[in-house]
């Protein structure tokens, strides 16, 4: 009986003893987990360009333009760009006129359409059938709306730079217009809008590839442009006077 008791109390001691091991180590493990930094918060920690939260793709949309811009489908890419490349070289190199093209191309189409439906009776075909085109009226009052309200923003918020309340604003604005006339004197507009269609096609995809490294060569410079706005600061702008905060309060109620 004396040795079955004592195998009795081994197995309950040997019980206990497990349990609070388990314990200890559950406990430490928790810890450990509540030490260690979750990855959601690493990756809000990680400097985006433009503080963007929000894949790339997303960025442009998320739907079939994004794809365009982000060669998901090569042929509408490259299909876009080449009419893109086409209608540069027709007016910027070979020096076309929107006006003689179109009237060209209308001559050519109307001219070929009238001669197959005159033929068709001859060779025994049937004619050309011609589609009824017609301009939707919703999507052309979409756009109105968009464009209206696109236009009345961007009057605001010129509005809003030539107040004076903002003078970083007004700085930055101010020297995007003077590199933007800069590109205007070296190119035409039509070259600048190519320009720009050429790196919508481009620089995305090419980003999406090499993102983390953008990303830090980005964060370095953007530090770097603080510094140097933080001395600009504390050597001009600082010194500048301001108006009075009442003044601007006036201001705002009367708006």
């Amino acid at each position: 009986m004396s040795d079955h008791e004592d195998k009795h109390e081994e197995s309950l001691l040997e019980k206990i003893s497990e349990k609070v091991k388990g314990h200890d180590l559950s406990s430490s493990s928790s810890d450990s987990d509540d030490d260690k930094p979750s990855e959601s918060s690493m990756k809000a920690k990680v400097f985006r360009l433009f503080g963007r939260e929000r894949p790339v793709h997303d960025v442009f949309g998320g739907g079939k333009q994004a794809d365009i811009f982000l060669w998901r489908n090569k042929k509408i890419s490259a299909g876009a760009l080449g009419v893109a490349t086409v209608i540069w070289v027709l007016f910027e190199l070979l020096e076309y006129h929107l006006l003689t093209l179109v009237c060209h191309l209308l001559i050519l189409a109307l001219a070929l359409l009238f001669l197959w439906s005159n033929a068709a009776t001859f060779i025994h075909k049937s004619p050309p059938r011609i589609p009824e085109v017609q301009i939707p009226k919703d999507p052309v009052l979409e756009f109105a709306q968009a464009l209206r309200f696109e236009i009345n923003r961007g009057f605001a918020v010129l509005r809003d730079i030539a107040s004076g309340r903002d003078l970083k604003k007004f700085l930055s604005v101010i020297a995007g217009l003077w590199v933007l006339s800069i590109v205007g004197n070296w190119c035409n507009f039509l070259t600048l809008f190519y320009i720009v269609f050429v790196l919508l096609h481009t620089l995305p995809v090419l980003y999406e590839k090499y993102e983390d490294k953008v990303d830090q060569l980005t964060e370095k410079a953007w530090h770097e442009i603080k510094k140097q706005y933080a001395v600009f600061d504390a050597k001009v702008l600082s010194k500048i006077p301001k108006r009075p905060l009442k003044e601007k309060e006036k201001e705002k109620k009367k708006d």
